[in-house]
């Protein structure tokens, strides 16, 4: 496992390099989309991006939790959740598999 992590600014030069946008606008750009994926989850909706996976919010109910520490009983409050279910071709190549053809429709 790699201990490095993809960033923002990592993200904005790649745009730079493929796109050939300035630096200023790759890094709008990537400000841009993120703030619409935001704001798509914070209204609810699912975000599937094709070949890469589908973000969507679930809304968890309350339940009794247990402190590990004390044994003791607690409630957890209700909560919105954000789950990621990433598509076929991604699974496929995080692990260094050829990606499926036309498989990732439903994902």
């Amino acid at each position: 496992m790699t201990t490095t992590t993809l960033t923002r600014a990592d993200l904005t030069e790649s745009v730079f390099q493929a796109v050939g946008l300035s630096r200023n606008e790759s890094a709008q750009m990537v400000e841009d989309i993120l703030e619409e994926l935001c704001t798509a989850l914070a209204r609810g909706e699912t975000v599937k991006l094709s070949s890469f996976g589908t973000f969507a919010v679930r809304q968890k109910s309350q339940r009794m939790g247990r402190n590990p520490k004390t044994g003791d009983e607690v409630p957890i409050a209700p909560r919105r959740v954000l789950v990621f279910r990433p598509s076929h071709v991604l699974k496929a190549v995080i692990n260094g598999q050829t990606p499926p053809d036309g498989l990732d429709e439903g994902d």
